[in-house]
């Protein structure tokens, strides 16, 4: 009895494959999700389902089936000994799309705000892993070179790439460069 299938390429599944730092930080991604599906209300949460079902292409086809029923029935009422209850230019039609409109806008809006939130929280968070990752690399950089320079085996060469390397970077600098390099180009257009 074996407790893992086989592909059929020989290689392991992919749940062997994954190593306990990959293992703890898919943990920790899912812990932040679930953790802020738990911060959404409840109010939140109904307009949150609602908008999903308003993006999927069924809604759209239950809107024109709608029009398409209040057309034909207000055009065709007398035909069928039925009352017009909205007759054209459809006035009551209208303010029911313009209803639904508003209440789809605002529902979007509503999830929006909150999916923006959490992208800044995403990208807040790639950015301190990416300084993290910057500040060992250099850091690594700094420490192999002052192996080679300890190694006597190793001949000792100047590379001004790896001197620029084994500084740090400054996160303050980049952000000043970046804001001039955007004011040159708002200034010139």
């Amino acid at each position: 009895m074996r407790s893992e299938p086989e592909r059929r390429d020989g290689a392991q599944p992919e749940d062997a494959a994954v190593t306990g730092a990959v293992s703890e930080n898919i943990d920790a991604v899912a812990a932040f999700y679930a953790r802020e599906e738990r911060k959404i209300s409840l109010s939140r949460n109904v307009i949150e389902r609602v908008i999903e079902f308003v993006g999927r292409p069924i809604y759209l086809g239950c809107i024109v089936a709608f029009v398409a029923l209040w057309i034909l029935a207000n055009v065709f009422a007398d035909r069928f000994g039925w009352v017009q209850f909205d007759a054209p230019p459809f006035f009551w039609l209208q303010g029911i799309i313009s209803l639904f409109g508003l209440i789809v806008g605002t529902a979007v809006l509503i999830r929006q705000s909150r999916l923006a939130r959490l992208a800044e929280q995403h990208a807040h968070l790639d950015l301190q892993v990416n300084l993290l990752t910057e500040q060992k690399s250099t850091k690594i950089i700094q420490l192999l070179e002052e192996l080679r320079r300890d190694l006597p085996s190793v001949v000792n060469r100047h590379d001004a790439e790896v001197e620029e390397m084994q500084k740090p970077t400054d996160p303050h600098a980049m952000l000043d460069a970046i804001e001039t390099k955007r004011t040159d180009k708002e200034g010139e257009a």
